[in-house]
């Protein structure tokens, strides 16, 4: 191989580590983005003036999942897709790190037009949090979600709610209220997990602490923790 054959061989090899290396750095970006918008929603929510999840509720909550900017759209038949986040408490009351989420769905119905939702799902006991992290789950079928009470001082001590596990919320234009996700589909996002954690670990694993992860993001991460203590009541 001549001068020439070794330059034109070097300079693709360095174009192709350069492309891969761009476009794992834009799907970084784009988890990224994703948790910073998880952490908005739940801070605006949480600071609204009364409008807000029951603190009664938060207080026993086991794990918060927040799937922003969720779209649904459609004309007679409609579907709606989003992507979060979900981290849970652990026994000394401190928060997982993140694991990213996808949930999908379809409706039927008289429907025109498209509209950008905010989820809020609230996991109230391990049993619901453990069927929630599996590979694939579907409300209605592995369990129901509860629409959720609003308002700092609602009530929220009634057997429905002391049962439930899991109460969902939702915020569109400014108004916030609970909501009802039966046939939709929550799985686990092994592909950002991969690209955010640089492994593809299952939600679980990260959510419950069973391996180690080190995210490319720690300041993200950091604040989306702190936002969940502080609006998250703990006595």
């Amino acid at each position: 191989m001549d001068i020439r054959q070794t330059s034109r061989v070097t300079t693709s090899i360095t174009l192709v580590m350069f492309l891969v290396g761009t476009g794992s750095a834009l799907a970084q970006h784009e988890e990224l983005e994703r948790l910073e918008s998880a952490t908005t929603v739940f801070g605006e929510i949480m600071d609204a003036p009364d409008n807000v999840i029951p603190r009664s509720i938060l207080k026993k909550a086991e794990a918060v999942a927040i799937i922003p900017n969720t779209v649904k759209a459609g004309f007679i038949f409609g579907g709606h897709r989003g992507k979060g986040v979900i981290s849970a408490r652990n026994a000394n009351g401190e928060w997982s790190q993140p694991a990213f989420l996808t949930l999908t769905g379809a409706s039927f119905g008289l429907q025109i037009g498209g509209q950008s939702v905010d989820l809020v799902l609230v996991i109230m006991n391990r049993k619901g949090l453990e069927k929630l992290l599996q590979n694939e789950f579907k409300f209605g079928a592995d369990a129901s979600a509860v629409m959720g009470p609003v308002g700092r001082d609602a009530e929220a001590t009634t057997d429905l709610y002391l049962r439930a596990e899991i109460i969902s919320y939702s915020r569109t234009r400014g108004l916030f209220a609970g909501i009802t996700l039966k046939g939709s589909t929550l799985k686990a996002d092994r592909d950002a997990n991969e690209r955010f954690y640089g492994y593809p670990y299952g939600s679980g694993q990260i959510v419950l602490e069973e391996e180690p992860a080190t995210p490319h993001n720690a300041k993200a991460v950091s604040d989306w923790r702190a936002t969940l203590a502080a609006g998250v009541p703990t006595n």
